[in-house]
């Protein structure tokens, strides 16, 4: 029988409540704590689907059970959803790459209506989004597994459910030009596609559109990351923008300081 774990214990660790919808998250949390123990102890009895459903009080993502054989798949070790000490309070731990890497799904403290728990990875400055929700993610690796001539153990591990999302050979019959192009508009949006893009057109002298797709990414694409302005403001300075690179980047330290994808530190000194 399942211990009794009340939804305030969990409440107890998220920070001050936040608008996360078409602002940025504006107040900062200033240091990552420790979960509590009873929440530790706790969880320990619990799959990750029960505990996002009676700990973190919401519900679990219908293809959460298909994400973690994935993950597996794909060298990853799953770890216990309570395993938290030292982490952000606000994610739940699915899983740990060779690399110490944690995958993780993001809890908002109040998220708007119909916003997903997004997949993250836990990094030493803080949160990388991975993608807005467990069907996009599955759907990107789904897509480079076929790429990669990696796929059988990948779709073994999803199951029927990996029909759902994509099918194999699709991206070879697109004939788009490479795999970014094909996520950008067959999949979703994802932070990583869209920083590399903007990063060949400034190696290949094109200002202009790598100043149009750094602003692209800053429009509330992912709301309460910090990540886009932070990004679009080191653009900004590599084409001479100094006083529009420095606006973006304040913009980018009023989110918390664990979705800006670097060192808080080094941002907020050069401003």
């Amino acid at each position: 029988m399942r211990p009794t774990v009340s939804r305030v214990a969990f409440a107890s660790g998220l920070l001050a409540p936040r608008a996360v919808g078409a602002s940025l998250v504006t107040t900062r949390c200033t240091s990552s704590s420790a979960a509590s123990p009873s929440i530790a102890a706790a969880s320990a009895t619990y799959d990750h689907a029960s505990f996002v459903k009676e700990i973190a009080a919401t519900d679990p993502p219908e293809h959460l059970h298909s994400l973690l054989n994935l993950l597996q798949a794909r060298g990853e070790m799953l770890v216990s959803p309570g395993a938290k000490r030292g982490l952000i309070p606000l994610v739940v731990p699915l899983s740990e790459s060779p690399a110490g890497n944690l995958t993780s799904l993001l809890r908002w403290p109040t998220a708007p209506s119909g916003m997903e728990m997004p997949v993250v990875e836990v990094r030493n400055h803080g949160l990388w989004l991975m993608a807005k929700n467990v069907n996009q993610y599955i759907h990107r690796m789904l897509v480079e597994a076929d790429i990669s001539g990696y796929g059988d153990d990948v779709w073994s591990a999803v199951g029927d459910a990996g029909e759902n999302f994509y099918t194999k050979g699709d991206f070879k019959e697109s004939q788009m030009a490479d795999v970014d192009a094909y996520l950008l508009k067959k999949v979703g949006l994802f932070p990583d596609v869209i920083e590399r893009k903007t990063s060949l057109h400034l190696e290949k002298g094109d200002h202009v559109s790598a100043l149009i797709t750094g602003e692209f990414y800053t429009r509330d694409h992912f709301p309460g990351f910090g990540r886009p302005f932070m990004f679009n403001s080191e653009v900004l300075r590599r084409v001479g923008r100094t006083t529009e690179a420095k606006d973006s980047a304040r913009v980018a330290l009023k989110s918390p300081w664990w979705t800006l994808g670097c060192r808080y530190e080094v941002w907020s000194l050069l401003l």
